[in-house]
């Protein structure tokens, strides 16, 4: 039976952000093979990312990249708004969103896309194990331009480029670059203050519209009144 020492468990978990015990356990499952060890707690995290996937993610952050005339916003949840102080969910959003930028806003081509060894499905799943709480990538969005630029802006970051609510905005122009740099984030500033709901009347509910309709049409009707008045004697 193979010796597992403090330092070969600390590298392993250096190497996967796996917890203490696991390292330990993968180390004596696998008689102290390091690559082997990696892959017992990959296995072992996939399992734990199944049992959670049912559970609930509504809390996560929106990661923003843009590159020149490109950029993307992914939207990653998690359980809680705790884990989206956790710094190595924040990295995984960035991640996930400089994936996107390569391969476009397709949800089951970013999650197919390889980082480095590994998907970006699996990178999801051992942050699960690691972390402890389901994590979802929700949805995906890109902007291009031909000629110009694309600015970003993240509302509430936490770090740059992930926040709670991100905009891009896409200016077609000739024009200098740094200048419509500037104007395209305060654009999307403003974007963000507003907090539209869609960007045209085809992508909202048609329940919301005509109970807005209906608000103001009651709101413009006239209002009828009596006033009782009296002849002098």
């Amino acid at each position: 039976m193979a010796t597992i020492t403090a330092a070969m468990v600390k590298d392993l978990r250096e190497s996967t952000g796996a917890g203490m015990m696991d390292c330990k356990a993968a180390l004596t499952e696998t008689a102290g093979d390091m690559q082997a060890a990696q892959d017992w707690l990959r296995k072992k995290g996939l399992s734990k990312a199944a049992k959670k996937a049912g559970r609930v993610a509504a809390e996560g952050l929106i990661g923003a990249v843009t590159a020149a005339t490109k950029g993307v916003l992914v939207e990653v949840n998690s359980e809680t708004d705790f884990v989206a102080r956790n710094g190595q969910f924040q990295g995984l959003v960035k991640m996930i969103a400089q994936v996107a930028l390569d391969v476009g806003p397709d949800v089951e081509k970013i999650r197919a896309a390889k980082v480095g060894n590994v998907t970006v499905e699996t990178a999801i799943a051992d942050a699960i194990a690691t972390i402890g709480e389901n994590m979802t990538l929700r949805r995906a969005a890109s902007l291009e331009v031909g000629k110009g630029v694309v600015s970003s802006y993240v509302h509430n970051s936490v770090i740059e480029g992930a926040g709670k609510m991100g905009v891009i905005v896409g200016l077609e122009s000739t024009g200098k670059t740094d200048e419509l740099a500037h104007l395209g984030r305060q654009l999307a500033m403003h974007v963000a203050a507003a907090n539209p709901l869609a960007l045209d009347p085809a992508g909202l509910d048609p329940e919301l519209i005509k109970r807005e309709k209906d608000v103001l049409a009651n709101r413009a009707s006239p209002r009828t009144s009596s006033r009782r008045s009296s002849s002098p004697v």
